[in-house]
């Protein structure tokens, strides 16, 4: 390919609605706060197709000692696209202590991630900050 036909392909796929970019900031390790069995979890957030998916990587219980649960290599969340200054929505998220799913959205400053997760009319979530 030539480098003018290179240069509009690159420029094309940069511009194309939705896609998420190898370099999106939300993208990376993330540790969870305590949950109501006191465990932390670390999410890896990854591109899938135009949107974020995140899987539960590995569980901690509060003295930092690895813990093994059913949760652990579980899809948390999944279809969530990127709509600009920092904001994540339209996506899908399972509660595992609840066993439910929940419309997802997300807002990212800086290393922290807030995660809010909603059931009709009622939302409930977590600060999660950047592990790498």
């Amino acid at each position: 390919m030539n480098n003018k036909l290179s240069s509009l392909v690159l420029a094309a796929a940069l511009l194309l609605p939705g896609a998420v970019s190898a370099a999106d900031p939300a993208l990376g390790i993330w540790q969870t706060e305590p949950d109501r069995k006191d465990l932390v979890s670390h999410i890896e957030i990854r591109a899938c197709g135009a949107a974020l998916c995140g899987r539960v990587l590995r569980i901690f219980d509060l003295n930092g000692k690895p813990v093994t649960t059913a949760n652990l290599g579980r899809e948390l969340f999944w279809d969530v696209k990127p709509k600009g200054g920092g904001a994540y929505d339209d996506g899908t998220v399972y509660v595992p202590l609840l066993n439910v799913t929940a419309r997802a959205r997300m807002q990212l400053s800086g290393d922290r991630l807030q995660v809010t997760g909603c059931k009709g009319p009622v939302c409930d979530g977590q600060n999660w900050r950047r592990v790498r």
